[in-house]
């Protein structure tokens, strides 16, 4: 729909300025009219430049969304009819891309569509949680309450993300590191030592022959080396999007020694967060499995949570299933099973999922604090190897002028 920049008066005489959508120009001037805009400049918006690009606009955000959804549930909770508030969100969205999903929602609403409806045309941005929530919010006439939960619950789980992020991020930029400092190392400095070496024509211990030759090795197929592990690096990600590869990766990622329990950590954080958030807000906990299922992450989790669903629906207890699937600790399925047994199976998942969000900031801390010492040790010790490499030589000549002195 167009969109057309004004400038006039109120009705008071004041300056205002503004931009409105309609479906022509006489349509906009007339719902100007109708507020009691008295026009004085009125003309099409000019396009952004990024609006013929999309992928340049970069997606939403997180942060964008829980301050959109925080803001709607204000303005329901106030009153505002349902397309007003969602033309103000529109017009003070700074991203462009949400902007323009926004209000792509408030013109199929306006045109007779449910909320829920419209937010589902666009999965990029509202998962099958929020449009179930939300749905589930319409229902019921709790929508402003859906969307603060909704809010918590985004909020929560990104900072949860946040937490593994910040964990993965240090060893990665470590490792970086030591392997740029090696190759500068084997590259620039180790070749003149070389030349230095072969000029004395002194015997060279064997530690140093390895790395003159690792040396060599680099300099001759260095580009080839950096296309290997682009292809190796491409190759993986095509992997991965393969059902066979995605089951594989992920459970070798469970197994880890070292990321496998932090990993694990979350799924369950994650599962009791979101299933807990699910029934609190009226959805039923079959279909409520299914999103939690796709929402997982993780296809040996999404496998297990889908085998309970099935068990479920026969008529078994919800933490039996969840029990034999051995992904979920035993203190979750029977925390869950009290839950059940008390009507109170929501609440039990919120403390159960407040309680993993704690052990994954102790996890996160302990990882750091044992891979810090590590990382360190490793970074020293590879560097130290190739520099006692290039200076044993030096030594023995040393040796051997001292001797001749």
């Amino acid at each position: 729909m167009p969109v057309y920049v004004w400038k006039g008066l109120d009705r008071n005489g004041k300056k205002q300025n503004g931009e409105i959508e309609a479906d022509n120009p006489t349509i906009a001037r007339q719902l100007l009219v109708r507020k009691g805009i008295n026009i004085k400049s009125f003309k099409p918006k000019p396009k952004d430049l990024l609006e013929y690009f999309p992928a340049l606009q970069g997606g939403v955000k997180e942060k964008d969304l829980v301050i959109f959804v925080r803001q709607f549930s204000t303005m329901i909770d106030a009153g505002l009819p349902l397309v007003q508030a969602l033309e103000i969100l529109q017009e003070q969205q700074s991203n462009p891309a949400f902007k323009r999903i926004i209000g792509q929602i408030k013109r199929d609403v306006e045109e007779g569509s449910t909320l829920s409806d419209a937010i589902k045309r666009h999965p990029d941005t509202f998962d099958g949680l929020f449009v179930n929530l939300v749905a589930a919010g319409e229902v019921g006439g709790i929508l402003d309450v859906i969307l603060n939960r909704l809010a918590t619950y985004i909020e929560k789980l990104s900072a949860l993300k946040k937490k593994v992020k910040g964990a993965m991020t240090y060893p990665g930029i470590v490792i970086s590191i030591a392997v740029i400092v090696v190759a500068v190392i084997l590259i620039y400095v180790i070749p003149v030592f070389a030349g230095l070496f072969k000029d004395a024509g002194a015997k060279l211990p064997t530690l140093t022959v390895m790395v003159m030759s690792a040396s060599d090795f680099a300099q001759s197929y260095f580009h080839w080396i950096i296309l290997g592990l682009v292809l190796a690096f491409v190759g993986l990600k095509r992997f991965r999007k393969t059902a066979r590869g995605r089951d594989i990766t992920d459970r070798m990622i469970l197994r880890s020694p070292v990321f496998g329990m932090l990993i694990r950590k979350v799924a369950v954080a994650r599962f009791t967060r979101t299933l807990g958030t699910m029934l609190s807000s009226g959805v039923p906990i079959l279909e409520g499995l299914d999103i939690v299922a796709a929402t997982s992450g993780n296809t040996v989790i999404e496998k297990a949570i889908r085998k309970a669903r099935n068990a479920i629906a026969e008529g078994r207890p919800v933490a039996e299933p969840l029990y034999e699937t051995n992904v979920f600790p035993v203190m979750v399925t029977q925390m869950i099973a009290v839950g059940e047994a008390t009507g109170a199976l929501d609440t039990m998942l919120g403390k159960i999922a407040d309680f993993y969000d704690e052990e994954v900031n102790v996890a996160v801390e302990s990882l750091t604090s044992l891979l810090e010492p590590m990382l360190i040790v490793f970074l020293g010790v590879t560097v130290g190897f190739l520099l006692v490499a290039m200076y044993l030589p030096i030594f023995q000549i040393a040796d051997v002028v001292a001797r001749g002195a």
